[in-house]
């Protein structure tokens, strides 16, 4: 879902960098010590998965899994993921530095987003759990190719099309990414629960209160 360089207008560009900025800075003084281990390794996990990917227009499909990392580490999503970004970028030349700022808004974004409304859902007895995990892995991609059709349109409307393509192309990736973060929730609640901890709730791990993180 990476947009290519040369494609969005200047206004759209710019909007992108202050959103990405805003967030990351937000995601940083709320990213605790001890989470930049796991902030790492996520980071990577997207790395990776995102190098899979199949051209659709300016744009790309791929798995993202940022439902799951939105779960594990809130507002942290935006550096972990923004980091990501800028390596696919150097490295690969997937998206671009120009388009930095758009892509780690459709990619973070909705992980803040899907964080917010399941969060403490994933708490829950396993069933409802697993069909909040779902819902947070399916519905983080649906914001991501909405995100990202937008920023197509907000530059064009000739893009209408190809953004409606861009949708239409994430459906089974949206299906997956549910999969995925259902089943990493459901493994993670019995070997590691605490890294689920919400605001005001106890950490069952360390008998502390959530921070907000």
């Amino acid at each position: 879902m990476h947009i290519s360089e040369g494609v969005l207008s200047g206004p759209v560009l710019v909007s992108g960098m202050i959103l990405a900025a805003a967030g990351t800075t937000v995601g940083l003084k709320r990213l605790d010590y001890d989470k930049v281990p796991r902030a790492g390794i996520l980071s990577a996990a997207f790395f990776v998965a995102s190098l899979i990917h199949v051209p659709v227009g300016p744009s790309s499909v791929h798995l993202i899994l940022n439902g799951i990392v939105g779960l594990l580490l809130g507002w942290g999503a935006f550096p972990a993921l923004l980091v990501a970004l800028i390596l696919q970028a150097l490295f690969f030349q997937f998206g671009g530095l120009t388009t930095l700022g758009v892509n780690t808004v459709i990619m973070a974004a909705p992980a803040i987003i899907c964080y917010s409304l399941f969060g403490r859902a994933v708490h829950g007895a396993t069933r409802k759990a697993f069909a909040a995990a779902f819902a947070c892995g399916f519905l983080a991609v649906f914001f991501s190719a909405l995100l990202a059709a937008l920023s197509l349109i907000g530059t064009e409307e000739k893009f209408f099309k190809v953004s409606v393509l861009l949708l239409t192309a994430h459906l089974p990736v949206m299906i997956i990414e549910g999969i995925v973060t259902a089943f990493c929730v459901a493994f993670l609640k019995k070997v590691q629960p605490g890294m689920f901890a919400r605001p005001g709730m106890t950490d069952p791990v360390r008998g502390e209160k959530g921070g907000g993180k």
